[in-house]
């Protein structure tokens, strides 16, 4: 695995904002929301404090109608406005890492990061970098767009094991 990313480093990540559509995570800190269910991730670090609220992200398709219930999606439901809070929190990079088959959700947030004036990650096999239209868009809003399925670029499993040794 690489610690470096163009000129970032892995140690210069710092969270400003995040979106969830279970409401159960919604509105407690970064650090608490990733712990709660449902979760399958197994809990190798205490993280600190983020200072960072998780706001409530839209759905459209990014919650298949049979997980509904597991995920715990409140009926009134409402996500927030994703490039105002981009924006108001001077996020640089939008992270996308939502279920495969969330076309339209990434798309959305696609949209959103060329708003805010963000660098868009796409870690999901939904085309955005590859596309030439979104491609060109991002390009001419002077922002770096990158992944369309971040696992298959470095192997899902090189990237599990790596994890896993955490």
């Amino acid at each position: 695995m690489h610690a470096y990313f163009g000129n970032y480093h892995i140690r210069d990540i710092k969270f400003v904002a995040a979106f969830e559509v279970n409401k159960h995570k919604i509105g407690i800190d970064l650090s608490k929301a990733i712990w709660a269910k449902p979760n399958g991730c197994y809990k190798f670090s205490e993280v600190p404090n983020q200072g960072v609220e998780v706001q409530p992200g839209p759905i459209y398709d990014g919650v298949a109608p049979h997980m509904l219930d597991a995920f715990y999606v409140g009926e009134d439901h409402k996500g927030v406005d994703v490039a105002e809070h981009l924006k108001s929190v001077d996020a640089d990079i939008l992270v996308n890492y939502l279920p495969v088959g969330s076309k339209i959700a990434t798309q959305i947030y696609a949209e959103a990061a060329i708003k805010a004036g963000c660098a868009f990650v796409n870690c999901i096999p939904e085309f955005i970098a590859s596309d030439e239209s979104w491609g060109r868009r991002f390009k001419e809003a002077g922002l770096p767009v990158a992944g369309d399925d971040i696992k298959s670029q470095v192997g899902a499993t090189i990237v599990h094991r790596a994890l896993a040794e955490l």
